[in-house]
């Protein structure tokens, strides 16, 4: 799985593994996401990506099964949908 978001700052859109990469700065504006815990959000970020395509393939092998059940998306996905809301109100101010 690739993630994408966009900087709040530069308004440029970024992929986790570019912040990865540049530890944890945007690679655009060069500023750090967060500076108190850069470490932790690479971390954070490089689980979400290995843990989103873990359950991507876990889904496409259920798939090709063909079982005899649905899934309920919003089981699957409201966790996630509730996280991604909540980075959409942590608001950086500037001043």
């Amino acid at each position: 799985m690739k993630i994408k978001g966009t900087c709040r700052r530069c308004g440029r859109d970024v992929f986790a593994e570019q912040i990865v990469a540049s530890g944890g700065r945007c690679p655009w504006d060069g500023e750090p996401f967060n500076a108190n815990y850069a470490v932790v959000l690479v971390d954070a970020l490089k689980a979400a990506e290995e843990a989103g395509t873990a359950l991507e393939l876990a889904l496409e092998q259920v798939a090709s099964l063909q079982p005899e059940l649905t899934l309920d998306t919003e089981s699957v996905t409201a966790g996630v949908s509730a996280s991604i809301a909540q980075l959409s109100k942590n608001l950086i101010t500037q001043g």
